[in-house]
């Protein structure tokens, strides 16, 4: 499939449907229990804080927040990342061939069976989200891609905000170098990173201009699906405890929130990934590598030396991991 199109994505979003629909019920499973969390924590300071000691109150709504923030960082996070993680294992089958293979076992088996195949390189692929997104940032910041679609001067205030649009637009640059590696069959997810980010580099301009107006699209939708959430979440606000419901028209704009990010995560988000992955494949089949940009990043980015050195590091070990 090579047709980076919305209605190609679409399809391929309704093949791939049991993971939309797992990720939205996790989601939204989540999104009910922080409404819970939050009317304990906030209810639950204001009483102790009002019949026992002011101090006591503050200290449970801060241990209650704190709580929260290591169940999402060390659990949900990485739960929705390993669901994420097989469902783009799913997606570059059905990219590359059109279908799911010859062994008649589910959509759900083969996404599990690939992610286990594939642990390492989904764990340390966890890890490097936040390498790579470094490094792709970091070259974004030496291109002129604005300046070619805006070239007036003087519209530096402008182009400060295209560019944070442009940082939004590389999210999903690690998942696409995730399906890179299954592509490519590399168990070394050091050396693939290395050589997604170089595949990256040579078509930046091609995936960016893809990636502007998916941002923009994205935050339309999402700010659509919030307006049409607000209606509910009134409703959702009465079941609330008082010290919840008296913070009027911010808690409803909260709450939709809340479930406007559940929605946006679940169908929204995996819509434009595809599109990414497409345009990704894409633009980089039967391309060579050209070695230049491995010499211009290592000078450019100590993320990316450091990116070569696990790479070594990861080839020379005895035993390669599977």
């Amino acid at each position: 499939m090579r047709d980076p199109s919305l209605t190609t994505a679409i399809g391929l979003l309704l093949r791939t449907l049991p993971y939309v629909l797992i990720r939205f019920a996790l989601l939204l499973a989540f999104a009910i229990g922080t409404l819970f969390w939050l009317s304990l924590t906030i209810g639950g300071g204001v009483w102790l804080g009002t019949h026992v000691a002011h101090a006591i109150g503050w200290a449970w709504a801060i241990a209650g927040i704190v709580l929260y923030s290591y169940l999402w960082y060390a659990v949900l996070r990485y739960a929705l990342h390993l669901l994420e993680c097989g469902h783009v294992a799913v997606l570059t089958q059905l990219i590359q061939y059109n279908q799911l293979g010859d062994t008649g076992e589910s959509m759900m088996s083969l996404g599990i069976r690939l992610v286990r195949q594939h642990i390492a390189q989904a764990t340390v692929l966890y890890g490097l989200h936040a390498l790579i997104r470094g490094v792709v940032h970091g070259f974004n910041r030496t291109i002129d891609f604005f300046a070619e679609l805006l070239p007036i001067p003087g519209l530096d205030s402008i182009l400060y905000v295209l560019h944070l649009i442009l940082r939004a637009a590389t999210r999903y640059i690690d998942k696409a170098i995730f399906s890179y590696n299954l592509a490519r069959g590399d168990d070394n997810p050091w050396r693939s990173s290395q050589d997604g980010i170089i595949y990256y580099c040579q078509n930046s301009k091609e995936i960016l201009k893809k990636s502007v107006w998916i941002v923009i699209l994205d935050k339309l939708l999402t700010f659509v699906v919030w307006l049409l959430l607000l209606g509910p979440a009134v409703g959702v606000a009465l079941l609330l405890p008082y010290a919840v419901r008296e913070w009027g028209t911010v808690a409803y704009m909260l709450i939709a929130g809340l479930f406007a990010f559940a929605v946006r995560a679940a169908f929204v988000k995996p819509l434009f990934l595809i599109i990414i992955l497409m345009r990704f494949h894409t633009l980089i089949e039967n391309q060579p590598i050209n070695e230049t940009w491995d010499g211009y990043l290592s000078g450019m980015s100590n993320r990316f030396a450091d990116l070569k050195t696990q790479a070594q590091t990861w080839a020379s070990r005895p035993t390669a991991p599977s």
